[in-house]
């Protein structure tokens, strides 16, 4: 007998024949089979609502902290503004600094910025 035609003929068993066919196998090899809880689709759907790990990150500059001139060095260096630039964004904080970002290289600016004494907030999309 093919396995498909194995797994029809079992399928279109009643649950109380299917049970019947479990004890006979256990009967006969000796094993006690592990029991196995039956759900119709519901049981699948807390699998499916789990949060997805963020792929994306951005880097939002929240607070300058006390020095802005390494901040505003910072800021150039990662985003390759001029120095008016650089320095309208810092004094806007709160401001996104970068967006659509590995986690690698968010935090690796995150770094950059605390290190300059600014707060950073990294967020997942």
């Amino acid at each position: 007998m093919e396995m498909q035609q194995l797994v029809d003929t079992i399928s279109k068993l009643s649950l109380l024949e299917a049970a019947e066919l479990v004890k006979a196998l256990e009967d006969k090899l000796g094993v006690k089979a592990a029991p196995v809880a039956v759900a119709g689709p519901a049981a699948a759907a807390p699998a499916a609502e789990k949060p997805a790990e963020p792929t994306e990150f951005s880097v939002e500059l929240t607070a300058i902290g006390p020095n802005k001139i390494n901040v505003i060095k910072a800021v150039r260096e990662i985003t390759g503004l001029g120095l008016g630039e650089a320095k309208a964004l810092v004094e806007g904080a709160p401001k996104m600094i970068k967006e659509g970002l590995p986690k690698a290289e968010s935090e690796d600016i995150r770094k950059k910025l605390a290190d300059a004494g600014a707060t950073v907030t990294v967020k997942g999309q």
